[in-house]
C-alpha cells in the first residue's frame, strides 16, 4: 500500500464515505493502531485485557460489525481459506488456540493501492446504507435523476445535475457543489469540500474533507485536504492528503495498446502487473504537479514530490523528488512548504509529523540516487 501507507496506518485510508477506522468508530468501537515503528508516536497502540483485533486491510459490510461484536474471548472470525479477519483476546500475539468461526457476512480486501478505487463503489453503498434520512432537501435549482441523495446540514448544491440511479450521492457537512456541475453516482463529497463550477464527475468517486475538485474526475479517491481545482482529467486514481494539481494536469488511465497496467511496487522494488486495464495515478501525501503536467498510465508518486517540466515524468517518482531530472527536494524546504500549506487550514505540522517526513526522506533516498 505504499506510498499511501507511508504517512498513515491502513485504517486511516478512505474508501467509500469514511476511513476504515471511522467505519468502526461509527459502530461504537474505540480504535487504536498497530503500526510500523516510526508511526507509533503519532498512532499509539492501546491494548486492554479484553478487546477486538481486526485486520485493517479489510472493508467490513454493515453486517460484519455485528458478527465481530458477538465474538467471545479467544474466538475469531476466519475467511473460507482460514485467514483470521478478527478475533477477541487480551494480546496482539494471541493467534494460536483461537476457536475459528467462518465469517457469514460480506467484506472486501484492499491488498494493493488499486483495490481502493476498484472497491470504492461497494464501500460507498455500504456506508450510504447506514445514513438514514437526509437532513436537507435538494434545491429545486438542480436536475435530479434518482432519489438516493443525502445532503448534510450546511451543504449547498446549486443548479447542477445529480444522477443517483447509477449509485448513491452523499454531500457532507458544509460542502458545496457549484453551478453547472454534473455528478454521476456513486459519489461522496467530504465535509467543507467543494466541487467547482462545471465539473464532471463519474463514480465511483470519493472526495475527502476540505478538498477542491474541478475539471473531470472518474472512479478516483482523494483522501482529503487535496486540491484539483482546475480543468484536467484524473481517472482510476488514489490521491493522498495535502496534494495539489496545477491547472490542466492530466492523468492517463488507459494505455494506447489497451494492455494491462504495470505499477511500481516498493515491496519487490520493481514494476508488477496490476491486472487492470484502467489504472491512473497513485500519489502520496504532500505531492504536487505544476500547470500542464502530463502523467502516464500507472504512475506512482511518493510523498513530498514536486512534478514540473516538459514531457512525462518517470512512472515511479520517489518521495522528495524535485522536477523531472531526479533532483532531491531538500527536507527542510519540504517541511517549510508543508507547514505553510497546512497552516492555511489552521492545522499544525507537528514535530512528530516532521520526524515521519524525515524517516520517509531517508527511506526513499536510494531510489532518488538510482
Amino acid at each position: 500500500m505504499l506510498p499511501l501507507a507511508f504517512t498513515r496506518p491502513l485504517s486511516h485510508i478512505r474508501i467509500g464515505i469514511h476511513t476504515i477506522q471511522e467505519k468502526w468508530e461509527r459502530h461504537g468501537f474505540h480504535c487504536s493502531n498497530h503500526t510500523a515503528d516510526y508511526l507509533r508516536e503519532k498512532f499509539p497502540l492501546n491494548i486492554s485485557e479484553d478487546q477486538f483485533f481486526v485486520d485493517a486491510s479489510m472493508i467490513p459490510s454493515p453486517e460484519f460489525f455485528q458478527e465481530v461484536s458477538e465474538l467471545k474471548v479467544n474466538e475469531a472470525l476466519s475467511s473460507g481459506a482460514g485467514d483470521v479477519l478478527a478475533y477477541r483476546a487480551d494480546t496482539l500475539s494471541t493467534k494460536e488456540g483461537l476457536h475459528l468461526k467462518e465469517v457469514q457476512s460480506d467484506y472486501l480486501y484492499i491488498k494493493h493501492a488499486w483495490d481502493i478505487f476498484l472497491n470504492n463503489g461497494q464501500a460507498l453503498e455500504w456506508d450510504f446504507k447506514l445514513l438514514g434520512e437526509s437532513p436537507q432537501v435538494v434545491s429545486e435549482s438542480n436536475t435530479l435523476i434518482g432519489s438516493r441523495i443525502y445532503i448534510e446540514e450546511g451543504a449547498k448544491v446549486t443548479a447542477s445535475i445529480l444522477n443517483a440511479e447509477t449509485g448513491p450521492i452523499y454531500i457532507g457537512k458544509d460542502a458545496e457543489v457549484m453551478e453547472g456541475s454534473i455528478i454521476r453516482g456513486p459519489f461522496a463529497l467530504g465535509e467543507s469540500s467543494e466541487v467547482k463550477m462545471g465539473a464532471k464527475i463519474y463514480g465511483p468517486t470519493t472526495i475527502g474533507p476540505h478538498s477542491k475538485i474541478g475539471g473531470e474526475v472518474s472512479n478516483s479517491i482523494f483522501f482529503g485536504y487535496s486540491n484539483k481545482g482546475h480543468d484536467g482529467f484524473v481517472g482510476n486514481s488514489v490521491i493522498g492528503e495535502w496534494c495539489n494539481f496545477g491547472a490542466d494536469s492530466n492523468v492517463s488511465n488507459l494505455k494506447n495498446n489497451y494492455s494491462d497496467v504495470r505499477l511500481w511496487s516498493y515491496d519487490v522494488e520493481d514494476y508488477i502487473e496490476s491486472g487492470q486495464q484502467f489504472c491512473g495515478l497513485i500519489m502520496g501525501d504532500h505531492s504536487k504537479t505544476s500547470i500542464n503536467s502530463m502523467l502516464n498510465t500507472g504512475t506512482v508518486i511518493g510523498v513530498c514530490s514536486n512534478i514540473f517540466g516538459s514531457g512525462f515524468p518517470n512512472k515511479f517518482v520517489p518521495s522528495f523528488s524535485w522536477g523531472m531530472e531526479g533532483q532531491e527536494y531538500k527536507l527542510d524546504k519540504a517541511i517549510e512548504t508543508a507547514s505553510r500549506v497546512m497552516a492555511r487550514r489552521s492545522i499544525e505540522l507537528t514535530e512528530v509529523d516532521q520526524a515521519i517526513m524525515s524517516w520517509i526522506f531517508h527511506h526513499d533516498q536510494p531510489y532518488r540516487q538510482a
